[in-house]
């Protein structure tokens, strides 16, 4: 059972009701192109997943039979109370890496690029955590705890992590001693410096207490959310692959070749000397802290709204169908997915050639649903191809009513 699929119509539920909380305490936590970004990298990783969720079972899978000391039931409840424990002090460890530790921090910083801290950041995930991320879960594996128990309590952790990112929850007393809560994590989020790299529990804030990791959320320093090198783009690709340029561009360019092979595991920040000094990098000042924003239309907005609706329905139309579809099938919905998204990135920005990728992404389409068809990712019917032109015409429509607009802002 997919979990996290079932889980998906109560992540926008509660989107809602938090919206309609900032409506009612007259405060504003949400930005529209801030929110459709972070949803974008959520699609993007969930689409990701299905073509590399196989890394982190076949590499459990293989050390449980291999290296496993011992093999636990999976009928026993203390057998799943041990693993649930068990995975979240991994986790810890894999997020504390993550923050401390350059390619680490290339993945997970996707998480943290979001300037706003709402429930639809929950959902801003990497599409890359899947190459370094299994190590942390070995141990799991080496003490016996079955696959399924693995991959459900797995869930579980990520489904817990989502209510705790909202602004709308105080400190909650005793429950912020043992748990991680949405105060201990607006800590996690915020890039003041008396909050870096701090609180680092899935669902236990005890490790941090007893590893030294732990900060409490202070009335005397607001949270300023975000990462010290700002994304500045609405782009969910841009937002996977920012950290990794910047490295792979430091490794280019230093001199020592230890330097451009030890920077990829040296402590999150750590650069080559002759590189620093070469080409700096400025830190924001948060007393001059100003969050991205480029200018949209209504029209622009909600004609991008609607387009990202689309395209979340058919990642999570994917999501649903995955384990049943044909490797080449799956890889054409995930194109499919990640052009929409990767243009709607642009339309966001406001790009000079905003218009014409869109246009070209319309077009598209028909091939794409002839490929679908012959590739099995869904049977197409009459009503279908009727259903798609209705698509490709309505949104060329929206599409001529917000051109000015677009054209207007790109060009000013």
């Amino acid at each position: 059972m997919n979990l996290i699929l079932y889980a998906v119509p109560f992540f926008f539920v509660l989107i809602a009701v938090e919206l309609l909380a900032d409506r009612w305490r007259k405060v504003n936590t949400y930005r529209l192109s801030d929110s459709i970004n972070s949803l974008s990298t959520g699609v993007l990783s969930t689409t990701s997943g299905l073509l590399t969720k196989g890394v982190g079972v076949l590499t459990y899978a293989f050390a449980l039979e291999h290296l496993s000391l011992q093999q636990l039931s999976p009928d026993s409840p203390w057998v799943w109370v041990f693993a649930f424990v068990l995975y979240d002090f991994c986790y810890y460890w894999l997020h504390r890496m993550g923050h401390e530790r350059n390619v680490l921090w290339a993945a997970h910083s996707v998480h943290h690029q979001s300037e706003e801290y709402n429930l639809s950041t929950a959902l801003r995930q990497t599409s890359t955590g899947f190459l370094l991320s299994w190590i942390f879960y070995l141990p799991m594996a080496v003490l016996g705890v079955p696959l399924l128990v693995f991959v459900s309590v797995a869930a579980l952790n990520l489904l817990y992590q989502f209510w705790v990112h909202t602004r709308h929850i105080p400190k909650l007393g005793w429950f912020e001693w043992v748990f991680v809560t949405p105060s201990n994590h607006r800590v996690h989020h915020a890039q003041n410096p008396v909050y870096m790299d701090r609180n680092y529990g899935g669902v236990f804030i005890v490790w941090d207490r007893l590893l030294g990791s732990f900060q409490e959320e202070l009335d005397s320093d607001p949270t300023i959310f975000g990462v010290t090198t700002p994304l500045a783009s609405w782009n969910p690709l841009w937002a996977n692959v920012q950290f990794y340029a910047q490295l792979a561009a430091d490794a280019r360019r230093t001199e020592s070749l230890w330097d451009a092979l030890r920077i990829w595991f040296m402590r999150t920040g750590w650069r080559p000397a002759d590189v620093a000094t070469k080409y700096p990098l400025g830190k924001a000042d948060l007393s001059q802290f100003r969050k991205f924003e480029v200018p949209l239309s209504r029209s622009q907005q909600v004609y991008i709204a609607a387009q990202f609706a689309i395209h979340a329905a058919l990642g999570s139309y994917l999501m649903g169908v995955g384990d049943s579809l044909a490797p080449p099938a799956l890889v054409l919905g995930w194109v499919w997915v990640t052009l929409g998204l990767f243009v709607l990135g642009v339309a966001l920005e406001n790009r000079p050639g905003a218009i014409k990728l869109e246009c070209a992404r319309l077009v598209l389409n028909v091939p794409l649903m002839g490929l679908a068809q012959a590739l099995g990712l869904w049977a197409v019917s009459p009503l279908g191809w009727v259903t798609l032109l209705t698509y490709v015409l309505l949104s060329a429509m929206g599409l001529y009513c917000a051109r000015g607009h677009f054209i207007r802002l790109a060009d000013s």
